[in-house]
């Protein structure tokens, strides 16, 4: 039996048994770490002919894993440089299925979008409606009638400012809706704060992520259609994970 964890020196120890057991990967946090103890994760990810998702990687390790130092890496780069992806695979298995992703206001676009990256490397399908906040119900139903049809089974709504969004599509739409407040808004926003309070006080039936939490509420969403390993047709997960392992 392999070991459930990979080490990297003293300071790493990938957990590469996540996707079996939880059904979605680890994702890499690029805050808090050092340009050579990122590149050494990956690096040991890639010896092993695994991939992988980063997340948050701050401007030197941008600029480092898209150096021609680290071409052998092979990184591609996602939502404005916030979501980074090492080929190869990830270990998950999923069915086929859809989720949609709202953003109240353009502002709140660049969130959303680390989000969608992270399902699409899932190998999950995505619809999106950006720009339908309250101040415009007319844009959020028209937008609700277009995503419907594609039968979304979660709603993915980012909003700053007062946060209202996700409640009122929680009363809107026959599917689990999940609130993601962002740091967007004016003064006594707080950095999302209020966005984040308004949320929890919803009086429609509305799960709530923390502020600026695309990655944690896009794995809690791909865990919906994650298949367990005692359940895996060989032919079906082979192309689920062609899908998730060839980015």
């Amino acid at each position: 039996m392999r070991a459930p964890e990979i080490a990297v020196g003293d300071y790493a120890r990938i957990d590469h048994d996540r996707p079996r057991r939880t059904g979605v990967p680890e994702v890499i946090l690029g805050e808090g770490k050092s340009v050579e103890q990122l590149a050494g994760i990956l690096r040991a990810l890639k010896a092993r002919g695994l991939g992988a998702l980063v997340s948050r990687p701050t401007p030197d390790q941008r600029r480092t894993l898209l150096s021609r130092s680290s071409r052998e890496l092979r990184m591609r780069s996602f939502a404005g440089g916030r979501l980074f992806r090492l080929p190869g695979p990830l270990g998950a298995w999923y069915r086929h299925g859809t989720v949609a992703i709202l953003a109240a206001g353009t502002s709140d676009v660049v969130v959303a979008e680390e989000a969608r990256a992270v399902l699409e490397e899932l190998g999950l399908r995505v619809v999106t409606a950006f720009d339908v906040g309250v101040a415009g119900l007319h844009r959020l139903l028209r937008a609700l009638g277009r995503l419907e049809r594609h039968r979304p089974e979660t709603y993915l709504v980012f909003a700053g400012r007062e946060g209202a969004l996700p409640t009122v599509v929680a009363g809107l739409v026959h599917a689990p809706v999940v609130g993601i407040p962002t740091s967007v808004g004016y003064g006594r926003g707080g950095g999302g704060r209020a966005a984040l309070n308004a949320m929890l006080q919803s009086c429609a039936p509305l799960a709530v992520f923390n502020i600026d939490a695309a990655v944690p509420a896009a794995l809690f969403a791909a865990q919906r259609f994650a298949i367990p390993p005692q359940r895996r047709p060989r032919a079906r997960a082979k192309t689920t994970v062609r899908r998730n392992s060839s980015r």
